[in-house]
């Protein structure tokens, strides 16, 4: 079982960058694909990053390509999200997600943190 803990989300003004990080317990934590996703007010949840277990992989949704980056530290059990030229459609709450297998875009994680807010203003 993997219990993840996301930080960093705060407020940001437009073209501004952030850093979320997501700590993870458990000693299996390198054995899995990490994922970002987020939600906004009345929105589905959103794939937005994937790195796989040993950083050979990631992927990213077309709304950030370019302009965030996945990255893991397995040594420390973290995952990292790199936000740079935010916009304020970037808004959401922003959570990891572990997954016991490939990458993928879905929804289909097995295990989720409580969420860090990210708000952009113009």
């Amino acid at each position: 079982q993997v219990q993840l803990v996301e930080s960093g989300g705060r407020l940001v003004q437009a073209g501004g960058s952030l850093r979320l990080s997501c700590s993870a317990s458990g000693r299996t934590f390198s054995s899995y694909t990490m994922g970002w996703f987020r939600q906004a007010p009345g929105q589905e949840r959103e794939f937005v990053a994937a790195i796989s277990r040993v950083s050979i992989s990631t992927d990213y949704a077309d709304s950030v390509k370019g302009r965030f980056s996945i990255s893991r530290d397995n040594a420390k059990n973290t995952v990292y999200l790199q936000m740079n030229s935010l916009k304020p459609e970037d808004t959401a709450i922003y959570y990891c997600a572990a997954r016991f297998g490939a990458v993928v875009r879905s929804t289909m994680y097995n295990y989720w943190g409580q969420g860090t807010q990210v708000t952009v203003s113009s």
